[in-house]
């Protein structure tokens, strides 16, 4: 059994033991929610995270029948807005919708961002999971990720590769790739997944990744090609794409979004949270915003199981981090 399997298992004894407890008094559940609950997101109004944050707090202000409002505070990567949630007080009036980048990687390459302050946070719910996307410029004479891989190896440091930023989850893919392969290839940061898909058509960069809810526009009209997408299965919206694991490049983790609470927050709102959550997740509004982002329904649904992804995630990235030397002072 693996280990994310062990921690996954351990983790729906422990969503027991929490039911056992929020099945008993139930003074704190029937008061609560009795004043409007604030939804930080360490991110920049207009992104990914804040869209699906913004859905999902209509939906659970339908829900609750308490307003859910949505507060942006970007910066720091993401410790801004974390250290708010961290510091809020765990009555269930403060909530954090976040992303895997800002909890597990983060904590692996910034010197400054503590893993044991981001396991500390209270996991509630896994809301989407996506993976990042391997790309081609299309004049490079490949079309799967052996050929790229070919390639590589047969002309060492002849081509770079980008993605949105050093120490991203983009990066640390391609340096796990390149100690699984040998390859030999240099990493360009760029500060948009745009600049990056433009040089990437106009041929100045052969190879880079991104998100794949950017790439979709360049993908159908040619000006890039895909190679492999990270994740357990394939895109819907890029059903052509091989998994890195169908040719034969297994990866640990996938991209996801997710809900956590202050430390202390109680089991009983954790669980109200969680089956909430869990209800709206069924809106058709949220199902064809996530297809259009190019994101998939998460595969758990309880909180114990988003704890045990976070612990084995850090795990994963902070190993990966290790290995490349990737370590970012900020």
């Amino acid at each position: 059994m693996s280990s994310l399997k062990k921690l996954l298992a351990a983790a729906l004894c422990a969503e027991t033991i929490i039911a056992l407890c929020a099945s008993g008094p139930a003074q704190a559940q029937e008061a609560w929610p009795a004043r409007p609950i604030q939804m930080i997101v360490p991110s920049s109004p207009g992104s990914g995270t804040d869209a699906l944050a913004r859905v999902m707090a209509q939906r659970l202000s339908e829900s609750l029948k308490q307003a859910v409002v949505v507060e942006n505070r970007p910066g720091g990567s993401g410790v801004i807005g974390t250290n708010a949630v961290l510091k809020a007080a765990p009555d269930g009036y403060t909530i954090l919708y976040t992303t895997a980048s800002n909890m597990v990687v983060a904590p692996a390459v910034i010197k400054s961002v503590s893993p044991e302050a981001r396991k500390s946070l209270v996991p509630i719910a896994q809301t989407a999971v996506g993976g990042v996307l391997l790309l081609v410029s299309p004049d490079l004479p490949v079309h799967d990720l052996p050929g790229l891989i070919a390639l590589v190896k047969a002309n060492p440091d002849k081509y770079s590769y980008g993605s949105w930023g050093t120490g991203s989850s983009a990066h640390l893919t391609m340096e796990w790739l390149k100690k699984q392969t040998g390859m030999k290839t240099e990493h360009v940061a760029y500060r948009t997944s745009s600049q990056l898909l433009t040089e990437l058509s106009s041929g100045v960069l052969k190879i880079g990744w991104t998100d794949p809810s950017v790439a979709v526009p360049f993908l159908r009209s040619g000006k890039v090609r895909g190679i492999a997408i990270v994740g357990n299965v394939r895109s819907p919206q890029l059903a052509d794409v091989k998994t890195m694991g169908e040719q034969g490049y297994k990866f640990n983790t996938v991209g996801w979004f997710g809900m956590f609470a202050p430390p202390g927050t109680s089991p009983a709102i954790v669980k109200r949270l969680a089956d909430e959550v869990n209800k709206v997740q069924a809106s058709p509004e949220i199902a064809a915003l996530m297809k259009k982002l190019n994101f998939e329904p998460p595969p758990v649904k309880s909180s114990a199981q988003l704890g045990a992804i976070v612990q084995n995630d850090l795990q994963v990235w902070t190993k990966i981090a290790n290995d490349a030397g990737i370590k970012i002072d900020e």
